[in-house]
């Protein structure tokens, strides 16, 4: 019989949290007898990296999927894996990149499981290059709300597939995917490093980048005049050489961000602010040399900088943070929100910049083409929350969405605008649960039941 106990649950930015309902069925058959006899509304918790409310559900239950981890077969010729929801991006490359392959698409943590990975539908540094992380799932096994258990893909039950794909976590219960992985020849990466004096320096630098696969460029929010938009750009390649690491742009930052974080040390929110961001972002940057540094780095500091600095997320103190990222399709959007940003008295402390590719899976999936700007600011309350207000507005404007995976506030009354799709995506999700067995405090706060 399950076990259902009350567990204290929040996103990785540590706002809100709630207490939760919680049970960990311990293998397939207990998580479907779950959803079978489901007295109440339910939502799947990963890894609890989604960074606000997407995978909490206060007066619900919440099905703690971590137990589903096993491996289930794995076709070597074409790459093809299949996994329960549980398994996570660290366990896939702890397994497979010895075999010479890699997961397809990362965010910036491996510590990311596959059911949320579709669920938010993740993108990483090559979105440009290869899409979403769902461009690479081939089927998954879709446990509905009625507790059948259907098998989904881009050509069976088509609509239900792509509805799940984004669809954090309220379609049904993923129990297993299959999903293409990438060849690799090593786990390193050739980098090329470059200081950008301004914003229109990085859309300079970053047309100039479109043969790399993997770009990304940590950018300085509190930078004004002429300096706005300065920054480190980081291009990469898997590499082809089995040869010993440099030490790089990206290894420096998880050095300099491990020495203020100290696992839950931190008890105030003042530490970071406007002052110590400022001084934190003129270092950073001046340690770059001017000019196009080439290197070789692990994947480890490339992709998952922050991994190495166990709990980072306790550096903004006990009232938590919150991201806040957008794309818009407009540079002139991007430039009139770091004018909001370093005009205000909030602080990014982690901020990082990229263009997207033209690929836009319409229902609730986040990227579309344009520019992407994700920015950390510690939790001020009610002057954090006017800011983001005017960043809702200028994003709304400008044609622009949230991500959904990142959100822990965003007013119901601008998603639609957001996400023209989410009629057809209501309607999908309705007809297979139409009484909205799968809930979560994001879709009752966006009104997406």
């Amino acid at each position: 019989m399950t076990k259902w106990s009350t567990k204290s649950l929040s996103g990785w930015g540590r706002y809100p949290v709630i207490q939760a309902q919680c049970a960990r069925p311990s293998d397939r058959d207990e998580t479907i007898s779950i959803v079978q006899d489901a007295p109440s509304p339910l939502i799947s918790h990963g890894m609890g990296r989604s960074y606000g409310d997407a995978a909490l559900l206060e007066d619900g239950k919440v099905i703690l999927t971590r137990n589903l981890n096993h491996m289930l077969a794995f076709d070597e010729a074409n790459g093809l894996l299949t996994c329960e929801a549980g398994v996570t991006l660290e366990e896939i490359i702890n397994t497979f990149l010895p075999r010479g392959f890699f997961p397809p698409v990362v965010p910036g943590t491996q510590f990311v499981t596959i059911g949320g990975a579709i669920g938010c539908n993740i993108h990483g540094k090559n979105h440009h290059h290869d899409g979403c992380f769902g461009d690479h799932v081939t089927k998954m096994e879709l446990l509905l709300a009625n507790g059948d258990v259907v098998t989904v893909s881009p050509t069976e039950h088509k609509e239900l597939f792509w509805a799940t794909i984004g669809g954090m976590g309220l379609t049904g219960v993923i129990l297993n995917a299959t999903i293409k992985l990438t060849p690799v020849k090593s786990g390193e990466i050739d980098v090329e490093t470059i200081r950008v004096e301004n914003l229109d320096h990085f859309f300079e630098v970053s047309a100039e980048s479109a043969d790399f696969t993997h770009v990304v460029s940590w950018i300085d929010t509190v930078a004004t005049g002429k300096n706005m938009g300065r920054g480190v750009f980081m291009r990469g390649r898997y590499s082809n050489s089995t040869a010993t690491s440099e030490s790089g742009g990206v290894d420096r930052l998880a050095s300099a961000i491990g020495k203020l974080a100290n696992g839950k040390s931190f008890n105030s929110n003042l530490l970071l602010n406007r002052f110590t961001v400022r001084a934190f972002n003129e270092a950073y940057f001046r340690k770059e040399k001017k000019g196009c540094v080439k290197s070789m780095t692990n994947y480890k500091p490339f992709f998952f900088p922050l991994d190495a600095v166990a709990n980072w997320n306790y550096i903004y103190g006990p009232r938590g943070f919150l991201q806040y990222q957008f794309v818009v399709p407009s540079r002139d959007a991007v430039r009139e929100a770091l004018k909001l940003v370093s005009s205000s008295k909030e602080a990014s402390f982690l901020s990082v910049i990229k263009e997207f590719g033209d690929k836009d899976h319409g229902g609730l999936s986040f990227p579309q083409k344009g520019i992407t700007l994700a920015m950390d600011f510690p939790n001020t309350g009610k002057p954090l929350f006017k800011l983001f207000e005017k960043l809702d507005q200028l994003v709304l404007e400008a044609g622009g969405r949230i991500y959904l995976g990142k959100d822990a506030r965003l007013p119901s009354k601008h998603v639609a605008a957001m996400y023209s799709d989410l009629d057809t995506w209501k309607d999908t999700r309705k007809k297979y649960d139409p009484n909205g067995l799968f809930a979560s405090d994001l879709a009752r706060r966006l009104d997406l039941l």
